[in-house]
């Protein structure tokens, strides 16, 4: 009795994956997904009290194992360590092409402003945009959507209203660069926010977006996950030691998912 009690919510758990990956495969998406899957049915003597223990907590919810199981492979294809190493570069490039941008604009905008000078004083000028609404007509040349909707709108005003009017263009592109100055770089979504707080990547990451991800998933958020729905320290541990396909010698262990727990509730707190 006790292995079919094991073995049953084993096979619905697989059952579920098979089908996520066959459906993945018809419709050729998610192959990283697929990568997951095969991962946890590869590892399936690590996961049989974790998949005991979402089968015993779930199975009363129409779709909650398959919303449990989706979260886990998503995580780990997506938010494993490698990727989330990928959204801190990419926050840090981020911050370095609006500090340079800034810089370029400020060095551009006495440019163009030095043209314009000499152009008024010297007797000699180049045959350049100086208007603003120019330089929109020629950037969106190939637009069709301006040529047909806003270009015979706009054009008359430039005739209409002299350049007293208009920024000029050394104006615009300083706006340009002070804006990327004084920008803030921040997660578009929760699930970045959750995954990327930390100064430096760890594990955690990969738990922190688990746990934003299951909340993105409850009853609250009209998901099939209940609210305030927790798993085992032990089966997260072992869900994340297969879906992160760790070894033996960089297993996570239930005393760790504790003490991340603990931290995280502290954090919230402060």
């Amino acid at each position: 009795m006790a292995t079919d009690l094991t073995t049953e919510p084993t096979r619905i758990c697989e059952d579920i994956l098979r089908a996520d990956k066959a459906g993945n495969i018809e419709k050729a998406i998610l192959p990283s997904e697929n990568r997951i899957i095969d991962r946890l049915l590869g590892r399936r003597l690590e996961l049989v009290e974790a998949y005991a223990e979402i089968h015993e907590k779930l199975h009363a919810r129409p779709y909650g194992i398959e919303t449990m199981l989706g979260i886990v492979t998503n995580v780990a294809a997506f938010w494993n360590p490698e990727r989330v190493a990928d959204a801190r570069d990419a926050r840090n490039r981020l911050e370095e092409v609006n500090r340079e941008i800034a810089e370029l604009a400020a060095d551009l905008a006495g440019l163009l402003e030095e043209r314009s000078e000499i152009g008024n004083t010297s007797g000699f000028a180049s045959d350049t945009h100086y208007h603003i609404v120019d330089v929109i007509g020629a950037a969106s040349r190939e637009n069709g959507f301006y040529r047909f909707h806003l270009k015979d709108e706009l054009k008359p005003l430039s005739s209409r209203y002299d350049l007293k009017y208009w920024p000029s263009l050394a104006e615009i592109v300083r706006v340009i660069g002070q804006d990327a100055d004084i920008a803030g770089t921040n997660a578009t979504d929760p699930l970045t926010r959750a995954a990327t707080t930390g100064s430096r990547g760890s594990r955690a990451d990969f738990f922190k977006a688990l746990f934003e991800l299951i909340r993105e998933n409850d009853t609250a958020s009209h998901g099939h996950i209940p609210r305030g729905f927790r798993l085992s320290d032990s089966t997260l541990a072992s869900l994340a030691n297969c879906a992160l396909d760790l070894g033996p010698d960089d297993l996570v262990d239930a005393a760790y998912v504790k003490r991340l727990r603990q931290r995280l509730r502290d954090e919230r707190q402060n």
